[in-house]
């Protein structure tokens, strides 16, 4: 458990950390630890250099702009679980960040680093897919967003280049009457989703609209858009309705088999995470 040896810098601007980059032949950035410096200590990474963005204050506000709210990269976990602005802006975000790891994790943990970690088990990255969060990255030709459904690649790999920092994320601003619920189930509580189901529902006697995104189903996040679809127009306390759309829940994924779940158990989750969570956003 003890990583192979690295050059350590630390940065004050988004700037210096994207020439610090280029400068490196293999250089990975550090802000919170908890994605890379497990990898490290199992020897699975072994970056020659880690630049730390920890200080960059530009990566460190939240605040609304239009329509949207920004959180900056580098902001921790703990800051958006009890931030006022996220939680009337779009709480759903904290409700969601409220479930990561546990304590410590949320202390040290970052925003942006859950989510350019690109971990499909993660609870982040299915978020930003069902809500349509952008992503603010910029590297040596400047800077350029990408939306969350461009964003994510494969497993552990997302649209943020190896000389390229993610700087910020942008979230719509949910309106007034939106409800959501966020479903997972662990092995122990503060583990990694075996599967996870976040529900954001929209309407009032009926759902004028849902969105629905899908942990730990494949290499990347999933929305299941049959299921979404289905659920349109369907009266809230139609539970019959609801549990139908939501058997179609895991069409189209690819669930891992791994030694906590194989796919088939993962694909029962789905169905029936994903129905608790819309259950329980419209109650």
């Amino acid at each position: 458990m003890i990583p192979a040896e690295f050059d350590y810098v630390r940065v004050s601007s988004v700037a210096e950390a994207v020439q610090a980059l280029g400068e490196a032949e293999d250089a990975k950035l550090l802000a919170g630890g908890h994605s890379l410096l497990p990898l490290m200590k199992l020897r699975l990474a072994y970056p020659e250099t880690l630049v730390d963005i920890g200080r960059v204050e530009e990566m460190r506000g939240i605040r609304t702009e239009g329509d949207r709210l920004v959180i900056g990269a580098a902001v921790t976990h703990h800051q958006v679980a009890h931030d006022e602005t996220v939680a009337q802006a779009c709480g759903a975000i904290a409700h969601v960040t409220k479930t990561i790891g546990d304590p410590q994790v949320r202390h040290r943990g970052t925003h942006g680093g859950a989510l350019a970690h690109g971990d499909a088990a993660g609870d982040l990255p299915a978020t930003a897919l069902a809500l349509g969060a952008e992503f603010t990255i910029e590297g040596p030709s400047g800077r350029r967003t990408v939306p969350a459904s461009e964003f994510f690649v494969d497993y552990l790999i997302t649209a943020v280049g190896e000389d390229e920092v993610l700087v910020e994320v942008s979230w719509p601003l949910l309106a007034a009457g939106t409800r959501w619920n966020y479903q997972k189930f662990t092995r122990v509580k503060q583990d990694w989703a075996i599967v996870g189901a976040l529900a954001v529902i929209t309407g009032n006697g009926s759902i004028d609209q849902a969105r629905i995104g899908l942990t730990h189903m494949g290499t990347v996040p999933v929305r299941p858009t049959g299921v979404e679809e289905a659920l349109s127009g369907v009266a809230a306390d139609d539970a019959g309705a609801i549990a139908a759309a939501c058997e179609s829940a895991a069409e189209g994924t690819s669930p891992p088999d791994d030694l906590n779940a194989d796919a088939a158990f993962r694909a029962h989750l789905a169905r029936v995470l994903t129905r608790r969570a819309v259950t329980s956003a419209l109650a």
